[in-house]
């Protein structure tokens, strides 16, 4: 018998797309650990900043799942929430860069080097902005799960 604690059947396909895609995105982190790319990368450190991201999508990859099961915590949305505008701030400088410098906008086609950091701070900002949609599609699903009564 189905009952309103659990999930839809599309929702929950839905969720484990949505996970599939960000464990994706967390595999591609591991060719990011080159320093020719990053002019300033988090905390100085190329190959930290690789695996910050690493663990950014594959906590909200991690969230999808469980969230196809069972509400998550608070503290998971709270976490969540301030990994991604953390990450939108630190990588919001080169998307205005992008925007409004004499150079023209790129987001692809460009080599990501030192000399232009603009486009892979723009895809970076762009990947916590998904991210915190999908934060929000979780809060969103959590909300309509009830606590299941013993």
């Amino acid at each position: 018998m189905k009952s309103d604690t659990q999930p839809s059947t599309t929702i929950r396909l839905t969720n484990f797309l949505l996970a599939a895609i960000f464990l994706v995105f967390a595999w591609f982190q591991r060719n990011d650990i080159d320093p020719e790319i990053y002019s300033k990368p988090s905390f100085n450190n190329p190959t930290l900043d690789s695996a910050l991201w690493f663990l950014f999508y594959l906590i909200i990859a991690i969230g999808f799942i469980v969230v196809s099961f069972r509400k998550l915590p608070v503290w998971y949305f709270m976490i969540a929430v301030i990994a991604c505008i953390f990450e939108m701030s630190m990588s919001g400088p080169g998307l205005y860069d992008n925007l409004f410098s004499k150079e023209s906008f790129n987001m692809a086609q460009t080599s990501m080097t030192a000399k232009d950091p603009r486009v892979e701070l723009t895809r970076e900002f762009f990947g916590a902005l998904l991210a915190l949609f999908s934060v929000m599609f979780q809060i969103w699903q959590s909300k309509r799960i009830k606590k299941i009564e013993p």
